[in-house]
């Protein structure tokens, strides 16, 4: 019956001139055509279609039949597969370049996830071949088909091992490829404008661009910029040194070198957020040129995986490249993927791995990207649910601290005080400034900074108390427990006579701002504490069973309902907390009051 109807339509319409077919034509030898080719009749329709008689007919109808030439050729059932290729490259030769890529743009829209990898196959070739037939006009066609396609790209599952890159149920890999295959024969194309519009510029000082070669490189651009954004900054590469295929890798070699061959300095584009914004022509502003995210994956394939990183120039200085790359960092951090997390993380640390130590000076602590990130470390440190992302973002926070000069680390530490609001990022930084006191007054490294009347502001920020007697003890544990121990080495480091971090004349506003309302604290806690241990203890003797639930306060906080035993657990701790602090007061007291006896006696 279709078959029949769609030899009917076509030989109706062998009679009409100009091309003037009726809705209903149109309707009919689409319905009829499709069901053909879904019925099986190929043959039949291959035979109707490559007829003379039928040129103009099908030149402007054949384009409705590609849907199902496209479902059946993706298909497993081969028999009617050669026909049908015969009908496709047909319409690819005939039919209106517009509407085909209409259709391929509607085919690659509505294919399913799961065969996602197949329709890259297939279109491949008649994408290409359409695009091509647009001649000069296919700049913005191109940059249609290469975003439709990246759509596409972004709905499957990265895969995360070697094993799962060569795996079909994992077509990411393979559909990056076909993806560059498109795109290399028109990157090639923007490669010869770039190259005459030099030859141009030399010879007279012109700015002149071949008729579309300018809208030809601003899609492409568009492109590589896109692939930077998605998929690349979602994918973890694998190293350069493994000898299997890494097809993920070799897209991203193919998206920096493309940059390059339509005229992007690899170097610019790293460094445009700290330098002079671009004069750009044309209709793109640069936000939609060069978006942060793309950016930031450009500097992670330089700088990490050292991709295309010989078209860098080495004229640059280090810390130069850090200033530049932490624009890149900030934002990476300050996104909640892991994957941009992880690679902020290794970006920052390719960054300063480049540098000696004591190389950042304390200038660079005027740019806001040198105080954002570690703000953005503290909260990978303390907030980050992956255990090995805390640990790195650790270790390179304190890589950082060794990359500044003394003054920079002196400002820095001084900064992070302010501003972390995390007892164990305060703590750490207090070990910090005791390594430098430590290091300073050692013969041959003494410095301004982390001795004599600089060093005194710097210890009242580490000699306090947030919320004075108040403040809760066990929640500042890690600051108090560091201050503390920086204060028993000061007292037995540095001797009363040479008193060179000038700790000796500061004793008594240190017994003030936090001795003093240190003891208050513990003996108010303890007394707490003790009281709710006796309450508990009573509690659980009155209960019937051993294993019932109790609910403590502590202060304003309900401790979590657990059982008898583990809230008596949990307040033993506390209570040992406070006898080791209180320990090293006592400590601290014992060894003032003897040197002080020293030296009394001595004069």
């Amino acid at each position: 019956m279709a078959l029949e109807q769609f030899s009917d339509v076509v030989q109706r319409c062998q009679a009409v001139q100009d091309d003037s077919y009726t809705t209903k034509d149109y309707d009919v030898f689409t319905l009829a055509g499709r069901a053909c080719i879904q019925e099986g009749n190929s043959v039949q329709v291959l035979s109707i279609v490559v007829d003379d008689n039928n040129k103009d007919i099908v030149r402007c109808m054949g384009w409705t039949l590609l849907p199902p030439l496209v479902q059946v050729l993706r298909g497993k059932e081969k028999e009617s597969h050669p026909q049908c290729e015969a009908v496709l490259n047909h319409l690819l030769k005939v039919c209106s370049p517009k509407e085909l890529l209409v259709g391929l743009l509607e085919q690659l829209e509505d294919t399913p996830d799961d065969a996602i990898g197949d329709t890259f196959l297939l279109l491949q070739n008649p994408l290409t071949e359409v695009l091509r037939r647009l001649g000069g006009r296919k700049a913005s066609s191109l940059g249609m088909v290469l975003s439709t396609m990246l759509e596409q790209v972004a709905k499957l599952p990265v895969p995360q091992t070697a094993e799962q890159e060569g795996d079909t149920a994992f077509p990411l890999c393979l559909c990056c490829t076909v993806l560059m295959t498109v795109a290399k024969s028109f990157v090639d194309e923007a490669r010869l404008h770039v190259k005459n519009r030099t030859q141009t510029e030399a010879a007279d000082g012109g700015h002149k661009w071949a008729p579309g070669g300018e809208e030809l490189r601003v899609e492409l651009l568009k492109f590589c910029m896109k692939s930077l954004c998605e998929p690349l900054l979602d994918i973890q590469l694998r190293d350069s040194d493994t000898l299997d295929p890494a097809p993920l890798r070799d897209f991203s070699i193919n998206i920096l070198q493309s940059l390059t061959a339509i005229g992007e300095s690899l170097s610019s584009l790293v460094c445009l957020p700290v330098l002079k914004r671009k004069k750009l022509s044309g209709f793109l502003e640069e936000e939609t040129r060069y978006p942060q995210e793309a950016l930031a994956s450009l500097a992670h394939l330089l700088f990490v995986h050292h991709i295309s990183i010989d078209a860098f120039p080495t004229v640059f200085c280090p810390v130069f490249i850090l200033r530049c790359n932490m624009e890149h960092v900030s934002l990476l951090l300050s996104r909640m993927e892991e994957t941009r997390v992880r690679k902020g993380l290794e970006l920052y640390e390719k960054s300063l791995v480049m540098l000696e130590d004591d190389a950042v000076s304390v200038n660079e602590l005027e740019i806001k990207t040198f105080t954002s990130v570690p703000q953005s470390l503290v909260k990978v440190m303390t907030l980050c649910p992956e255990q090995r992302l805390r640990t790195k973002g650790l270790q390179v926070f304190q890589l950082s601290i060794n990359k500044f000069t003394t003054e920079a680390k002196y400002k820095f530490f001084q900064c992070m005080l302010n501003i972390s609001n995390h007892s164990g990022v305060e703590g750490y930084i207090i070990k910090n400034i005791r390594t430098q006191i430590d290091f300073s007054l050692k013969p041959g490294n003494a410095n301004e900074w982390f001795q004599g009347p600089h060093l005194l502001p710097l210890l009242r920020k580490a000699f306090w108390l947030p919320e004075g007697p108040e403040t809760d003890l066990l929640q500042y544990l890690d600051r108090i427990m560091e201050a503390l121990n920086l204060l028993r080495y000061l007292v037995i480091r540095d001797k009363v006579t040479e008193n060179q971090t000038g700790i000796w004349t500061d004793l008594d506003n240190i017994e003030c701002q936090f001795l003093k309302p240190l003891r208050t604290g513990l003996s108010m806690s303890r007394a707490h504490y003790e009281m709710e241990l006796k309450n508990t203890i009573q509690s659980k003797r009155g209960q019937a069973k051993e294993d019932s639930v109790l609910s403590v306060t502590v202060g304003i906080e309900n401790l979590p309902n657990m059982s008898s035993d583990s809230q008596i657990q949990a307040l033993h701790s506390a209570l040992h907390t406070f006898d080791m602090m209180e320990s090293v007061l006592v400590r601290v007291a014992e060894i003032t009051e003897t040197k002080d006896n020293k030296e009394t006696s001595s004069s």
